[in-house]
C-alpha cells in the first residue's frame, strides 16, 4: 500500500516531466530551479504550520516530486 505522501511524490515528478516535455516540445524551454531556490522552497514546504513566515500552500510531498530534479542534477 502506497502513501500519501509517495503518491504525492510520484504526482508531482510526473506533473514536472509533462510541463518539461510540453515546454521542450512547444517553445524548446528547459524547465529548471537553481538548487539554493529549490532546497529553500522544500524547507519551506517542509516547516510545520506555526513556524513558517509565509503561507504556502503546496504540501512537502508535492513540492519534493517538482523539485526532486533540481535538488539532483546541476545545470549549467
Amino acid at each position: 500500500m502506497l502513501t500519501t505522501f509517495t503518491l504525492l511524490v510520484v504526482t508531482g515528478g510526473a506533473l514536472r516531466l509533462a510541463l518539461g516535455w510540453g515546454l521542450h516540445r512547444r517553445y524548446q524551454l528547459d524547465l529548471s530551479v537553481p538548487q539554493a531556490l529549490a532546497g529553500a522552497i522544500v524547507m519551506l514546504a517542509g516547516l510545520p504550520d506555526i513556524l513558517k513566515p509565509l503561507s504556502f500552500p503546496l504540501p512537502l510531498g508535492l513540492t519534493l516530486g517538482l523539485l526532486f530534479p533540481d535538488l539532483l542534477f546541476r545545470r549549467d
